[in-house]
């Protein structure tokens, strides 16, 4: 899990960027800098160099999954940013050797030098420092050549909108799962779907649209609800979109109000009276007035609604008031179950033993993750050649065609969303990762 995970964000560095940034910033850096001429004309080039290639960094950190080039000028950007990290950690530790000679005196400074005897050579940082100043102009000038631009990074690799159809026959393992949330959907009990609202939580790519699609078209679910509407959020959450989708969906017919309180007032008459089913797929904003707006106009609890929604952030749930139902990864059998499934023609393996043997290793390989499963079958099932196979078994998943997959379109907005603490974790992993290759 941790190899996709880690693919969804190539190469990353714009927490490491923010992160050089604060510490060009801090005390020791100046102390350094003040009073040399020399070093303080590098520290003016290294600050506009650096932000040169960080306003295009958010860019080409989208672009390096489909263009060599840009994949490539990040490495090498990468590499330069960790050579000017070991510069601030040596001017950190000698400002920090400072210290303790001034508190200590000569006692520490003898201890100091018993440990370590070499010397800091000032004329050598400088030189390191022009180093990485003359390797980041030399990137600022490809900036133009590989078209990045400012302002425009940040873009979620495209992905289609949900819709409320499904093929059930290649779903394997969320029968509990539907179960479950069919029983919390019908029940009586006003504590069985805490103010009508269930949430189905979990990575990306485990399967919670797969599971909404179930309960959305199980049998019990359409005689029990008069309407059922199924709308597809994601991101950024457009409330006057939800609105107009609902209302349209259950009067069938064109919505044309643009005011949002006039809109609200037509959703709430729309919805009174009527038991429905509202499905919001794939829900990010966090924002607990936005949930409100539609609150007001469901009255849930009175007409035995309900809503469904699906989201990576459980923090989603919360604002939601929504019961939780976490869903996990699949297990081994129901993995191979599914990856047969896309990756053989009407799930027939029989008739390749040897094929069948390298299925169930690839199917390991994607470590119960629906999404990866279903996409590196229904990419092979044109591809019944054992060669190309093992060629598959071999690379990593971020190796596999981007046009061909939906892994890490599917992915990337997983790492978008998390805090700016956690992306410089993140960073760090990749980074570790990348050595360990």
């Amino acid at each position: 899990m941790a190899e996709v995970a880690l693919a969804a964000a190539g190469v990353v560095l714009s927490p490491f960027l923010q992160v050089f940034f604060e510490r060009m910033a801090s005390r020791e850096f100046d102390d350094f800098f003040r009073g040399r001429k020399l070093s303080e004309k590098l520290l003016r080039k290294l600050k506009i160099a650096l932000l040169s290639v960080n306003a295009v960094l958010e860019d080409a950190e989208d672009r390096q999954f489909m263009e060599t080039s840009v994949k490539e000028w990040l490495h090498e950007l990468k590499d330069t940013v960790y050579d000017a990290e070991d510069i601030l950690d040596e001017i950190a530790t000698r400002h920090s050797r400072h210290q303790l000679d001034s508190e200590f005196g000569t006692i520490a400074s003898k201890v100091r030098h018993s440990i370590s005897a070499a010397p800091f050579d000032v004329n050598k940082i400088e030189g390191k420092i022009k180093d990485v100043v003359d390797r980041l102009e030399d990137l600022a000038k490809l900036i133009g050549v590989l078209g990045l631009r400012a302002g425009v990074g940040g873009k979620i690799l495209e992905r289609l909108p949900t819709t409320s159809f499904m093929e059930e026959s290649s779903i394997c393992g969320r029968d509990c799962d539907k179960e479950a949330i069919i029983n919390s959907l019908l029940s009586n009990d006003a504590r069985g779907s805490k103010g009508g609202v269930v949430a189905i939580t979990g990575m990306g790519g485990i399967g919670k649209t797969t599971l909404a699609h179930l309960v959305y078209n199980d049998d019990r679910v359409k005689e029990h609800f008069q309407y059922k509407v199924w709308v597809c959020v994601s991101d950024p959450f457009d409330m006057i979109m939800v609105m107009k989708t609902i209302i349209e969906a259950v009067t069938l017919s064109s919505c044309d109000i643009k005011d949002p309180n006039q809109l609200q007032n037509k959703l709430k008459e729309t919805l009174t009276g009527k038991k429905f089913l509202l499905i919001l797929d794939d829900v990010w904003d966090t924002n607990p007035t936005k949930w409100e707006v539609l609150r007001n106009a469901f009255k849930l609890k009175a007409q035995e609604s309900r809503v469904i929604v699906t989201t990576r952030n459980s923090e989603v749930a919360t604002a939601m008031h929504a019961v939780n139902h976490d869903i996990t990864l699949l297990s081994k059998d129901d993995c191979w179950s599914l990856f047969a499934k896309y990756a053989f023609h009407d799930g027939n393996f029989d008739a390749d033993p040897e094929l069948e043997a390298i299925g169930k290793e690839i199917a390991k390989k994607c470590k119960g993750l629906p999404l990866a499963i279903k996409a590196i079958g229904a990419l092979l099932v044109s591809k019944l050649d054992v060669d190309e196979w093992k060629k598959v078994l071999r690379s990593e998943l971020w190796d596999l065609p981007i046009e061909e997959t939906d892994i890490l379109p599917a992915l990337r907005l997983s790492y978008k969303y998390l805090s700016s603490p956690l992306k410089r974790c993140f960073a760090y992993l990749c980074a570790v990762a990348g050595t360990q290759k």
